[in-house]
């Protein structure tokens, strides 16, 4: 026997914010409400499929100074510069986590400051 992520779920001060975001950085869907928590997911599977959707839960609590864990992503459609100008302008931002300039990747941060990392290379 073996699991597999099915959905991560980000606790969020604006869930709405969060899952129009991610959803238009992913090319996902929403696929359910619940309360205050919003999923998204791929348009044509939801839910249980190959990859894990994302559920935003509401939180009142005061932000973390730094989630235990991070998402990476990777540009499926053009290179890493066009997908980095993109994603800016759906509202990520760069973020400093004292990177040397000499990555290969970019550390930017989500509405809410939740740090990500658009790496270059393209998958499909």
């Amino acid at each position: 026997m073996a699991c597999r992520i099915s959905e991560i779920v980000i606790e969020a001060r604006d869930p709405e914010l969060l899952a129009r975001f991610w959803a238009e950085v992913l090319g996902y869907v929403e696929i359910n409400r619940e309360g205050q928590a919003v999923e998204i997911g791929p348009p044509d599977t939801g839910f249980g499929g190959p990859q894990p959707t994302l559920v935003f839960d509401r939180t009142n609590d005061n932000p973390r100074v730094k989630l235990p864990l991070h998402i990476d992503v990777s540009p499926t459609d053009q290179d890493q510069e066009a997908e980095l100008a993109r994603l800016l302008a759906l509202g990520a931002r760069h973020a400093d986590v004292g990177q040397t300039g000499q990555e290969s990747w970019h550390v930017l941060a989500d509405p809410e400051g939740n740090e990500f990392c658009l790496l270059r290379q393209r998958i499909s």
